[in-house]
């Protein structure tokens, strides 16, 4: 099992290079910027990439309807180039609420989306041919209203490492079969090793379709840790941002992480903590998220518990059903502590 670090750019603050640099030299595989409706995950990547030499780097996600396809494998190509290939590219397709209320954009079918932007990635890095594309959401060349008629299938003039390895962020059942069938790796936001189905089956009913297995393929979940004696107050630290997830990302009726909150078995606490954010009762809504699953999907508490814990990812990493720990909130000390358990 491989390990990464979720990272996070502060006001002011910038990259913690200090952590990163001794996740490095740890052996960690790997460190992950995002985007919401602030900063974006380019840049923050190709700053850590420009200062490291072993650690890969990976977009954890760029958003698809912020740049086109082609504009993605673009930036793809160029950190793969500049990093000596410890580029990984991770895409997704955000939410109705980001897609259209930030990036001002149809949300779409983002299956269908994500289907045809893996494609065409893939086809910019093949070169097998100038790239030519007629889907639904993106048609290349374009030749709908508005097109000059002057557009012309065109090749990369670089000559990328056709194996980039493509990561989707996906949590919903249909996402998941879609990055088992098109993609190289997943990025569940949430996983608890005890119902690691949730996540593999999925994904495994999508590898049929392309003749993979896990053993082709990473599930990289995101997992937080707070390492202190008093397990409470690391619980507390969780809460906010599950609650936020769980309570405000999305609409009432279409909140993904609600959904698969309620799959893990969890269906009175995600309709509880839903309700008190969406009425303003913020604080409210983190108190309700339940012990069980912050200790289920997170680790918590002092070393000790948290070496323990760790034992559970282990076992089904045997299996491939988890391929690398992506943890957030990683501190220099407990980064060290996970690293002395499983690497």
């Amino acid at each position: 099992m491989k390990l990464g670090i979720l990272l996070r750019t502060e006001a002011g603050a910038g990259l913690d290079m200090n952590l990163i640099l001794e996740a490095e030299r740890l052996g960690y595989d790997s460190a992950w910027t995002g985007e919401a409706y602030g900063g974006d995950a380019v840049t923050p990547i190709a700053w850590m990439l420009a200062r490291t030499t072993k650690i890969k780097g990976g977009t954890g996600i760029m958003q698809m309807p912020a740049r086109t396809p082609t504009c993605a494998a673009m930036t793809a190509m160029s950190l793969q180039a500049l990093s000596g290939g410890r580029f990984l590219c991770g895409i997704g397709p955000s939410g109705p609420q980001v897609v259209e209320g930030w990036h001002g954009q149809p949300y779409g079918k983002p299956q269908a989306r994500t289907k045809e932007y893996v494609s065409i990635i893939r086809q910019v890095f093949a070169r097998k041919g100038p790239l030519e594309h007629r889907g639904e959401h993106y048609q290349i060349p374009y030749t709908g209203p508005g097109a000059t008629g002057l557009g012309k299938p065109l090749k990369s003039i670089l000559h990328p490492d056709p194996n980039l390895k493509i990561y989707t962020a996906s949590i919903s059942p249909v996402g998941l079969r879609t990055a088992g069938e098109v993609a190289d790796g997943t990025l569940p936001f949430l996983m608890s090793p005890e119902k690691a189905e949730l996540i593999v089956a999925p994904v495994q009913e999508g590898m049929a379709k392309s003749g993979k297995s896990l053993a082709d393929f990473d599930v990289a979940p995101y997992v937080r840790i707070r390492m202190g004696d008093d397990i409470d107050a690391c619980r507390n630290a969780i809460r906010p941002q599950l609650a936020l997830y769980i309570g405000g990302m999305g609409a009432r009726n279409k909140n993904f992480y609600n959904d698969l909150v309620k799959r893990m078995g969890y269906e009175a606490a995600a309709a509880e903590i839903q309700d008190l954010f969406l009425a303003g009762k913020r604080e409210a809504a983190a108190a309700a998220v339940p012990d069980s699953l912050i200790d289920e999907t997170s680790l918590v508490g002092p070393k000790e518990r948290i070496r323990d814990r760790l034992q559970a990812w282990k076992a089904i990493a045997k299996d491939n059903k988890v391929g690398t720990l992506l943890l957030g909130g990683v501190t220099i000390h407990s980064a060290r502590v996970v690293a002395e358990a499983v690497l």
